[in-house]
């Protein structure tokens, strides 16, 4: 195996670890013996547990904001937000980069983690707002929207019959934010 492949299946392993088991209760023995290589061979590779985390939460926001950012395209206003809403209700399909992301926002303990997720978080509201060429309470509450959308997938709110799992699953539709102005925000 090429070392550029052999990196690449360390990283889906570990995405998976992380996802599952967090910064600090992911196994880098784990990784290692399922990749059949050396946890040394992954130290190489990365460095350190934190670096390999860093380096595997920052791609998982980066594919929401990179996602989010192409579904938007051209469009602005709630043209793009319609479009960014579409594109996020099938990124949330994908549980390990989800769980990455909020593998992340939960180490935000560490200042280095903090500082790094923060900044991740910075890039994906800076895409939400760009593209969509909005208010900062427009944006807020689209991005907040999202977060329990995230929660809720987090949770596996598809798989329940209840209320409150319906009322999660709510989609975000062209003239959701439509209440939202700068006068209804003083």
């Amino acid at each position: 195996m090429s070392g550029d492949a052999r990196r690449t299946r360390v990283l889906g392993i570990a995405a998976r670890e992380f996802a599952e088991h967090g910064l600090h209760g992911a196994s880098i023995e784990a990784i290692a013996r399922e990749a059949g290589i050396t946890q040394a061979y992954i130290f190489r590779m990365f460095g350190t547990k934190k670096a390999l985390f860093l380096q595997l939460v920052g791609a998982a926001f980066e594919r929401f904001s990179d996602g989010m950012a192409e579904a938007a395209g051209t469009a602005m206003g709630r043209e793009a937000l319609a479009s960014m809403g579409r594109a996020y209700y099938e990124l949330l399909a994908d549980r390990t980069t989800l769980l990455l992301q909020l593998q992340g926002m939960a180490a935000c303990g560490d200042d280095e983690v903090q500082a790094f997720v923060r900044a991740r978080f910075a890039t994906l509201w800076t895409v939400v707002a760009a593209h969509s060429g909005l208010d900062a309470v427009t944006v807020k509450s689209f991005l907040a929207f999202g977060m329990l959308l995230n929660a809720g997938a987090a949770l596996g709110v598809e798989d329940i019959d209840e209320p409150w799992a319906d009322g999660v699953r709510t989609r975000i539709r062209p003239g959701l934010f439509d209440h939202i102005t700068a006068e209804t925000n003083r």
